[in-house]
């Protein structure tokens, strides 16, 4: 993805954000961009604020990067809903996601090249590829806290039931303006 493009995605994310502390609707023009899944992230002095993503495209980017941008401020359960205030201090980032690939185990997950999906029956969770590096988990650290996010007992990414997809990401900030 070219440089401009970054630009005008983490433009429209923030221009989202800003729109509905304003109580109005934002609709980013559909450009044609190819529909990736993707993840927008909000950071506030360096911790997560908010991060909320779709591992598929379901539609035109701009404007999925526009609305999860504000699922993001508002609607991440574990945060409460981001203030005007505070964003002017946050910084986001957008990651673009290749298509996942299932991986017939977890030893076959590269932390810090891949993102990883876990699926145990109807539970599911998921941290993006640069996880691995702002935490500095080994592999078993990481799928042990991928367990207790999908709000099961560490371990149970060792069950026989547990399935894995890898993903790759384009990842980037507002650092880059």
């Amino acid at each position: 993805m070219t440089e401009e493009k970054r630009k005008e995605l983490l433009r429209i994310a923030r221009d989202s954000i800003s729109a509905a502390f304003r109580g109005k609707e934002y609709h980013a023009a559909d450009d044609g961009t190819e529909n990736h899944g993707a993840f927008v992230t909000i950071r506030l002095g360096g911790s997560l604020r908010g991060c909320i993503g779709f591992m598929e495209g379901i539609g035109p980017l701009g404007q999925m990067v526009a609305d999860l941008a504000r699922e993001a401020a508002f609607s991440d359960p574990r945060f409460p809903p981001l203030t005007e205030e505070e964003l002017g201090r946050c910084t986001l980032e957008v990651s673009l996601l290749t298509e996942p690939e299932p991986i017939p185990s977890p030893s076959a997950f590269v932390p810090g090249r891949d993102g990883i999906h876990m699926s145990v029956g109807a539970r599911r969770a998921v941290f993006l590829p640069q996880v691995a590096e702002e935490t500095g988990w080994t592999r078993e650290e990481m799928l042990a806290a991928l367990s207790r996010k999908a709000g099961l007992p560490p371990d149970a990414w060792k069950r026989p039931d547990a399935r894995f997809m890898v993903f790759r990401a384009e990842v980037f900030d507002e650092g880059i303006l």
